[in-house]
């Protein structure tokens, strides 16, 4: 018997080549608005790369405040639909439960980054602790709102999932035979271990500039840490279209 066809006004799920277009797509377009800090090379800030946290380009009482806020958010929510969609539609063909779990688990993680990534934007910093005193010493006396304050959970759970879903799916393409290892997984797998150094480097220098022992290149660290989640979502959405028989994973 042949299959009945689908009533009318039903949305049919998208096949593989689709679901994997527009993954890669809302990925890269994700990397694209998670970079556009370095718009800052070109507008008048008034803050120095070399020791701020970028989230101070999007704090209240900075001119372009809005313009970095209305980006991250942007970045957040086409970043969390790109994995959801491969949560959803992309069906892993792992050549074993471990990972297929892996496969799940790594893109759960990118989807916590996208989604924290969006809420980060929602609570802003108030001010620029690292360029301003005054601002600073409110923030160690715990007088700054409350959205200023929760940033920090934002953005830590923002990198965590990132590293999360870096970490477990590197793993997937370096065991996948979709493309050879030493191309993606190699490419992947460096850019984990730079995001790795550069967030040791950058939970150092926080923790001297809160000690009151300067930034430590503060600025420096975290927009390499942010630099590299953007290239490792680009090479993932290259992964995900070249990967037709094995869906990542």
């Amino acid at each position: 018997m042949s299959a009945e066809p689908p009533a009318a006004g039903t949305r049919r799920p998208p096949t593989g080549a689709a679901a994997r277009t527009a993954v890669a797509v809302l990925l890269t377009l994700g990397a694209l608005a998670y970079s556009t800090w370095a718009l800052e090379v070109l507008l008048p800030t008034g803050l120095s790369p070399l020791r701020t946290y970028v989230s101070e380009l999007a704090a209240e009482d900075q001119p372009y405040g809005t313009f970095f806020r209305a980006l991250d958010f942007a970045a957040g929510v086409l970043v969390c639909a790109g994995a959801v969609v491969a949560l959803v539609w992309l069906r892993p063909r792992a050549r074993s439960r471990a990972l297929s779990l892996l496969t799940v688990l790594g893109w759960a993680g990118i989807a916590l980054f996208g989604a924290a990534t969006a809420a980060d934007s929602r609570l802003p910093l108030s001010c620029a602790p690292t360029a301003d005193a005054a601002c600073a010493a409110r923030e160690r006396a715990g007088l700054v709102p409350a959205a200023h304050a929760a940033h920090a959970v934002s953005s830590s759970v923002a990198v965590a999932g990132a590293l999360v879903g870096m970490v477990l799916l590197t793993v997937v393409v370096r065991k996948s035979r979709a493309w050879p290892a030493a191309r993606a997984g190699g490419v992947l797998l460096a850019l984990v271990c730079v995001e790795l150094a550069a967030t040791v480097w950058t939970l150092a220098a926080v923790a001297a500039f809160d000690a009151g022992q300067g930034t430590w290149g503060l600025g420096v660290a975290q927009r390499a840490q942010l630099l590299t989640i953007a290239v490792w979502l680009a090479v993932a959405a290259v992964w995900v279209v070249r990967s037709p028989r094995e869906a990542p994973g």
